[in-house]
């Protein structure tokens, strides 16, 4: 598909909206309203609700228009069941890749994860998690990875915050970054990929157990 900067623009903004829930599951998206309110042409909104439908964050209804797709638990945990596979890739390339910059730029974020939960900021620290796996797939160098694993995460956007709730995941997920860091510095690509997948599977795992 070729778009424009106007079509570019008007897709990043819905993104935006979507993946960080001011769009909530099933509210509808209707072209007028969200060109008034995101500033650019229907035609850009269009274009943008074709591209997010590919994504899996827009659902189009014939005859009833666009609206922000429901991700519910049992797809969340397939989708995480597909992210360990390819984030465990990734960290395989990862750990062949990593320079000992990379290693102590993931101290500093296991550092900053460590400094949150000890004061007790679970949601602060559930962005550091974010933010160490965004790093991990940029240090991968995999492309396709990286593009893939951004659509798999914007999908699972409403579960963001259930594990890190749970009593006791926290401590254990930052166990599992920090056996992942480990095997990075290591450059050790199998125990690298193992660590990653175990880390979400045990997401999966949680999540499937969690209440709503």
């Amino acid at each position: 598909m070729i778009v424009n900067n106007r079509d570019d623009d008007g897709y990043v903004r819905l993104r935006d909206e979507i993946v960080t829930g001011r769009l909530q599951p099933n509210e509808r998206l209707v072209e007028l309203d969200l060109s008034e309110r995101l500033g650019v042409g229907r035609a850009a909104i269009r274009t943008a609700l074709v591209r997010l439908e590919s994504e899996g964050l827009v659902e189009r209804e014939r005859h009833r228009g666009a609206k922000v797709r429901l991700v519910d638990e049992h797809e969340a945990v397939e989708i995480l069941e597909a992210r360990a596979m390819l984030e465990g890739l990734a960290a395989r390339h990862a750990a062949r890749r990593a320079t000992p910059e990379d290693v102590a730029g993931l101290r500093e974020i296991l550092a900053g994860m460590r400094t949150r939960l000890d004061a007790g900021d679970l949601l602060g620290a559930s962005d550091q998690n974010a933010v160490l796996h965004r790093r991990i797939l940029q240090i991968s160098g995999h492309a396709t990875a990286q593009r893939l694993i951004s659509t798999m995460r914007s999908q699972l956007v409403r579960f963001q915050f259930r594990t890190i709730l749970v009593p006791g995941r926290p401590e254990r997920s930052f166990a599992e970054h920090t056996a992942i860091v480990g095997a990075l510095e290591a450059g050790d690509g199998d125990a690298a990929e193992a660590a990653m997948r175990l880390h979400l599977s045990h997401v999966a795992q949680t999540l499937s157990a969690s209440p709503e």
